[in-house]
């Protein structure tokens, strides 16, 4: 018999699985039609980040494997973060790639506003989850307010500055590595 950990965690795979099918998707489109494609790299940088923030959500489910009483409103709080990266995998392409030339550039100063939307989500959703389902305190949470206090002036003033949006790609890129190499021994899974 399956435990409960086990049985909510298959539809949190299977979201997560969606959003990645997603990006990797949208990479092979963008490799298919390498030719016509204007790539813009501060928007590949997302592409990657999101990918790995599915990957790293996904290694975070397993810290759940412990919780021994689930109830359908925790799960529907849980599920909404995946489901949330999901959109986020699906927005940061082009819906239809027949154009002559795609820019990416001009694809992402269309979007962004709705791309950091969504990203926002993220960090809001994981300081609620980490004190009320993981124990932590809001000390603990400086990368994710971090992150807010950058997404959030961005977003709400419509700031286009390409310089602005280089570095913020560049911060992003690093926050991951530092917070890989930070964190390294969080991210063990252990019997």
């Amino acid at each position: 018999m399956e435990s409960p950990f086990e049985y909510v965690t298959v539809l949190i795979s299977i979201v997560l699985g969606m959003g990645i099918t997603q990006l990797v998707s949208g990479f092979a489109a963008i490799v298919i039609k390498w030719e016509r494609v204007k790539i813009y790299w501060p928007h590949m940088i997302l592409i990657l980040l999101v990918f790995i923030i599915h990957i790293q959500d996904w290694w975070a489910t397993y810290e759940l494997h412990a919780y021994e009483y689930w109830r359908l409103p925790t799960f529907l709080f849980i599920i909404l973060y995946p489901v949330n990266l999901y959109i986020l995998a699906r927005i940061l392409f082009p819906p239809r790639w027949a154009a002559k030339e795609i820019d990416l550039k001009k694809f992402y100063f269309e979007n962004y506003r709705k791309i950091y939307l969504f990203m926002i989500f993220l960090p809001v959703h994981s300081i609620i989850e980490n004190i009320f389902i993981g124990g932590y305190s809001i000390n603990d949470q400086v990368v994710q307010i971090f992150l807010l206090m950058i997404l959030v002036p961005v977003a709400a003033l419509n700031r286009k500055d390409e310089w602005m949006h280089k570095a913020i790609a560049i911060i992003f890129l690093l926050i991951m590595v530092v917070t890989f190499a930070v964190a390294w021994n969080i991210f063990l899974i252990k019997k």
